[in-house]
């Protein structure tokens, strides 16, 4: 899922808050038009996700219904899905490394009106979930990096 991801970085709204023609196609082809101008980090998980050949969960659009999907981790894994609170919702990405202060890097969609890494604090993690049916990895140390901290995932 990361190497697919990886190939989104850069895309952003482009046309006004939550709209794009990537934003439109991807909405699109989930078959869920109706959500241009809604948050969209979610949906950015479920392109991904899909791509590789997995099913998002039921409600991809909303950022915390990924706590339920694949198989639940009970440590950061590099190109798992993360899930995390914030006020008045949550976010969710594909974890990438960690910065020096132990701030994990997600690559996520609607970070900043775009798709990029971004540096989320431990304490906001509500999930750490892996695709169904893989062998769950093994614990390592996650790769060092730097990004910027996260000013908003709305």
């Amino acid at each position: 899922m990361l190497d697919i991801a990886r190939r989104d970085i850069g895309q952003r709204e482009t046309l006004g808050p939550n709209d794009s023609p990537w934003i439109r196609s991807m909405l699109f082809k989930l078959g869920a038009s109706w959500l241009v101008g809604q948050p969209w980090c979610g949906g950015a998980v479920a392109k991904w996700v899909t791509e590789a050949g997995y099913k998002p969960v039921p409600k991809w659009w909303q950022a915390r219904a990924w706590a339920s999907w694949g198989q639940a981790l009970a440590y950061p894994a590099e190109g798992c899905v993360v899930v995390f609170s914030r006020q008045g919702g949550g976010h969710v990405g594909l974890l990438v490394g960690e910065d020096t202060a132990g701030n994990l890097l997600i690559l996520g969609g609607n970070q900043g009106d775009a798709v990029n890494v971004r540096a989320f604090p431990r304490a906001r993690v509500l999930a750490y979930r892996w695709p169904p049916g893989l062998s769950l990895p093994p614990f390592v140390q996650l790769s060092k990096g730097s990004a910027a901290a996260t000013t908003g995932e709305a």
